[in-house]
């Protein structure tokens, strides 16, 4: 059983992790590459909002992925929706690696980058819920924080690969970096798939699915919990919102940023990200035990607090210009978030019934992901061009949205499974209407 418990939670944070390498590759390629690739007509500042603009495009897809993907993980199970997603995403990313710029095949080239961009986020939208699920439903009573924590534990992980890919590929290419260097990052994704796929295709299905007789499964889901937990699912996504703007301002927009305002190296922003990234995956497993001893809502909200608190100084750190001050900037940041990260798979999966846990858990998260990180590059980048290059709007925005994402913590509350000593395998049954 324990065996099994650490096999779920491994692939979960094995696929999440190859999953985030491949949509933060193209928001670091957003940032550094396809302005001048794929929209080379453009003054460089409109043309990285064109960048962005796409990178935006993909999550708006995101929530209707979670939904169609949430549907057939409540009827068919879970584990078949994340192998589909798993190849489907990494499919995307292989193909965006092979598309020819603008310079070659004209106007479609950014037409092909955002379809693939957009299917990229249908899919995305069903993984990270499902991961969530497979690693949260197959705890321990009381290991749930714990556990889940290891899906979102892909998420530095990946951060960590798609950064030393990046850093990689600028090494090995050099001044070729934007005629083929930007590519190798795309092309590496075929190898971490077929890892991710091996670790998916040996994991047994989630127990709490399984003792959900068939003739008990909900025909309609994603109608079901918007019918009966409709709160919960618009709560849930602004607890997202503010999490998901700070770290994709953090990882996508800072890159911009600091390379085209500030004058940075690539390599040095790069590096402070892979030191973050590093520094965020050892926070998330230590506010997840946190939040199983304590309570998912305290870590939670400490989190939120951290957000609003840091947006000001982290623009004062990287405005500074120097490296050492740049690097505390984004391993703060990251490290810091993870109080409301680390507990996210937990306390989303407790807010929902069993027979309805995918729908609502990917639904929920999609759309915060939609309002805070699908349009917090594009909205950073606007800001800062209408104050004149100044960061200050920017910082304020990120303090407006984490207070919505503490606001909604307070509204939603402890959910009962999340309580110290609960489990979120009990029998399922039907949420009430409130």
């Amino acid at each position: 059983m324990a065996n099994e418990v650490r096999r779920a939670a491994l692939a979960s944070s094995v696929g999440n992790a190859i999953e985030f390498y491949d949509f933060l590759i193209y928001g670091t390629a957003s940032a550094v590459a396809f302005n001048r690739l794929f929209f080379p007509g453009s003054d460089p500042r409109v043309g990285t909002l064109l960048a962005f603009a796409t990178f935006g495009a993909g999550f708006l897809a995101r929530p209707l992925g979670g939904a169609v993907i949430g549907h057939f993980g409540d009827l068919l199970g879970r584990k078949a929706m994340l192998v589909l997603t798993l190849t489907a995403t990494g499919t995307c990313t292989t193909l965006i690696g092979l598309l020819p710029g603008y310079a070659s095949i004209g106007v479609w080239a950014p037409l092909l980058l955002v379809v693939l961009r957009v299917v990229q986020g249908f899919f995305l939208g069903g993984e990270q819920g499902g991961a969530a699920l497979m690693a949260v439903e197959h705890a321990p009573t009381g290991r749930a924080g714990w556990y889940g924590s290891w899906t979102f534990l892909g998420s530095p992980l990946g951060l960590v690969l798609a950064t030393g890919a990046f850093a990689a590929a600028t090494a090995v290419s050099g001044s070729e970096f934007l005629r083929w260097g930007w590519r190798l990052p795309f092309l590496a994704s075929v190898l971490l798939v077929a890892v991710g796929l091996y670790v998916r295709l040996g994991l047994a299905e989630s127990p709490v699915f399984q003792r959900v007789p068939r003739q008990g499964r909900s025909r309609m889901p994603v109608v079901e919990v918007l019918r009966g937990s409709w709160h919960r699912v618009l709560l849930g996504a602004g607890v997202n919102i503010g999490f998901n703007a700070f770290i994709f301002v953090l990882a996508t927009f800072a890159l911009s940023y600091g390379t085209t305002s500030l004058g940075l190296p690539r390599s040095t922003l790069l590096d402070a990200s892979l030191a973050g990234g590093i520094a965020q995956a050892v926070a998330v497993l230590a506010f997840a035990r946190l939040s199983d001893r304590l309570g998912r809502l305290p870590v939670m909200l400490g989190g939120a607090v951290f957000l609003a608190a840091f947006a000001f100084p982290l623009f004062s750190l990287l405005d500074t210009r120097q490296p050492a001050l740049v690097a505390v900037a984004l391993v703060v940041g990251y490290a810091g978030s993870a109080a409301i990260f680390a507990p996210m798979p937990a306390y989303y999966a407790e807010l929902f019934d069993s027979r309805v846990r995918y729908s609502g858990i990917s639904v929920s998260y999609q759309v915060g992901s939609v309002l805070g990180g699908g349009l917090s590059p594009f909205v950073a980048a606007a800001l800062l061009g209408a104050a004149g290059g100044r960061a200050w709007p920017v910082a304020l925005y990120l303090v407006g949205l984490a207070g919505v994402s503490a606001a909604c913590l307070l509204g939603l509350g402890e959910p009962a499974a999340g309580r110290p000593g609960a489990s979120v395998g009990a029998p399922a049954a039907r949420p009430a209407t409130p």
